[in-house]
């Protein structure tokens, strides 16, 4: 039964559900539901789907998650950048508007599925962690700018083809502004109006949800439809179904990569957010199940005609704000939508297409959070690097490319800060056995005749050669006796073969100077990896179990002593052959 508590949380939390949790669960769900309804509609058509396939994205799906997810606020469905990767998949293989189109959709939500549930299976969550958050504030904010883009026909009432490139759209907006439909642009600035004022007074009443029925009865009243504003138009009432679409070899090949990419970056939004009001409302959240529920909700999307889902930051905090409590919320938003669909489709014929892109525009305002980059500037300045060529690289390169770019500029980040690690000079503060960096700590006395370095980092192939850099120059600057370089290894949690290698070479370098090495408080696994290359029985007695004790070993000319263990340099006699992963 536990186990099975596990793959279905819904079992756990089902059976014992507190009666005083459903008024909150079901206002939380209703709320959410009045506003996934427009935002599905929205997001479909931004897929270049009918907004059918939104609704339909928006029910089984967020069944599924309901039973298989760990969050208890995590609001699951159509979202605006999954929405845009597959417009951007999906408008070069096929066309759009035909059935081909809606059948391809739906293998890619099912391809989503498959790899969220081999990553959970697998336990292979960690994966997700090659794009860094600076990076993904810089994705997302090129991504919001694209998507805003890409709406201003909708606004405009014009036709705009779709454009690979952000420039190339934004030329041929400016060539149709002269043919701009006047009252599709009036209704779009009041759509526009109606929503930011809302969301400036933080109503509780959902502002896409006033601005769907305003509009559609401003398309009664005055016939708006007759006079060019373009409608949704009708819209099937039947409830999903379950259909598998064709499983074309050649297709799945094309769509491999962006089920790829729509999973690292739906999942990072979904974790992301989940996490927020985990801790907020002090619960376990288990990344695995999530990347299962996840799965299991793209691939119900897929068999009952919808496209890739994940979980949505807007209307999660929509959800956690009306009081959602437990997965029962997510039941009560599929109920609303199916209700939707069988009785209000009708009626939802005449909504106009700008409204929809008004709802996109202000729903992806938030992506580009500029307070966030500005949080990022402050901690960690470098950051920007990684964050300005994720941005400018989708901007200039495409949704597809950009998100290739900034993966790949996350790890050159991550490879440029291990091939120089931070270092430091160490000096003694007067009175202790404490060594600091005498760049924070001026007044730590800095012994004559000894250099003492600490490296912050693993000893690997990436900064091997910097580190031999760094020691050698260092100790080539000593010139009173007894020069003496001491590494204090405090901070290297590993050595591989190169970085064995390059201690080899700084030995015998430092030896033929005339410079002594000493090394000192060295982690266990460390201390297996030089035993093995024969670096430990090189040092000899020149390895101490502090930085103090090698400091007071050289002042007083004196070796380290021989029982390493009662010392606690190392666990093992010299007589020892076979190393243990000990960690310290």
């Amino acid at each position: 039964m536990a186990l099975l508590q596990r793959i279905a949380p819904i079992l756990h939390w089902g059976p014992g559900y507190q009666r005083g949790d459903f008024r909150s669960d079901l206002v939380a769900g209703v709320t959410v539901g009045a506003m996934l309804v427009p935002q599905a509609m929205a997001y479909a058509l931004l897929a270049g789907l009918p907004p059918a396939v939104g609704l339909y994205a928006a029910t089984v799906p967020v069944l599924a998650y309901a039973v298989f997810g760990t969050s208890r606020q995590l609001a699951v469905g159509p979202v605006a950048i999954v929405s845009l990767l597959t417009a951007s998949a999906l408008a070069p293989l096929v066309e759009e508007g035909t059935a081909g189109y809606v059948a391809a959709a739906a293998l890619l939500a099912i391809m989503v599925g498959v790899v969220h549930l081999v990553l959970g299976v697998g336990r292979l969550g960690f994966l997700v962690n090659f794009l860094s958050h600076s990076v993904l504030v810089g994705f997302t904010a090129a991504a919001a700018i694209i998507i805003g883009s890409s709406q201003v026909k909708h606004l405009l009432g014009v036709s705009i083809p779709r454009q690979e490139h952000f420039h190339d759209t934004v030329w041929q907006i400016v060539r149709a502004l002269p043919n701009a439909h006047g009252p599709t642009t009036l209704l779009a600035v009041g759509a526009l109006a109606t929503l930011l004022i809302l969301k400036r007074r933080r109503s509780s009443v959902p502002a896409a949800l006033v601005v769907v029925i305003g509009s559609i009865l401003l398309v009664e009243l005055f016939d708006l439809d007759l006079r060019g504003v373009r409608v949704v138009g009708d819209i099937p009432d039947s409830l999903p179904a379950f259909v598998l679409p064709t499983f074309d070899g050649s297709l799945i090949v094309n769509l491999f990569g962006t089920a790829l990419v729509i999973t690292l970056v739906g999942f990072m939004e979904s974790i992301a957010v989940a996490k927020v009001y985990a801790r907020r409302h002090r619960y376990d959240l288990d990344p695995n199940a999530e990347l299962v529920a996840l799965g299991a909700a793209n691939v119900a999307s897929g068999v009952f005609g919808g496209y890739p889902v994940t979980g949505g930051f807007s209307r999660t905090a929509v959800n956690d704000a009306a009081g959602s409590r437990t997965p029962f919320a997510s039941i009560v938003t599929a109920a609303v939508v199916l209700v939707t669909i069988v009785v209000l489709t009708p009626t939802l014929a005449s909504l106009p297409t700008a409204a929809l892109g008004a709802v996109i525009i202000v729903a992806v305002v938030g992506l580009f959070d500029l307070t966030e980059i500005r949080h990022i500037a402050a901690v960690k300045r470098s950051d920007l690097i990684g964050l300005g060529v994720a941005f400018f690289g989708t901007l200039l390169l495409g949704i597809e490319l950009g998100i290739v770019v900034a993966v790949i500029a996350s790890m050159l980040v991550v490879f440029a800060r291990m091939s120089m690690p931070h270092s430091a000079v160490l000096g003694q503060v007067e009175g202790t056995t404490s060594y600091r960096n005498i760049e924070r700590f001026p007044e730590a006395h800095v012994v004559e005749g000894m250099a003492i370095i600490r490296i912050d980092a693993a000893l690997s192939f990436v900064n091997a050669l910097h580190v031999k850099r760094l020691l050698v120059r260092t100790a080539f600057e000593l010139e009173e006796e007894p020069r003496v370089l001491v590494l204090d290894a405090s901070g290297i949690n590993d050595v591989d073969a190169t970085g064995a290698e390059v201690l080899h070479d700084v030995i015998a370098e430092l030896a033929d100077a005339g410079v002594a090495l000493h090394v000192s408080d060295v982690k266990g696994p460390v201390r297996d990896v030089l035993r093995r290359a024969g670096i430990w029985e090189e040092l000899g007695s020149r390895v101490h179990a502090t930085t103090h004790a090698a400091v007071l070993a050289v002042r007083n000319n004196r070796s380290a002593p021989d029982d390493q263990r009662r010392h606690g340099i190392d666990e093992r006699t010299w007589s020892d052959e076979a190393p243990r992963s000990a960690d310290v």
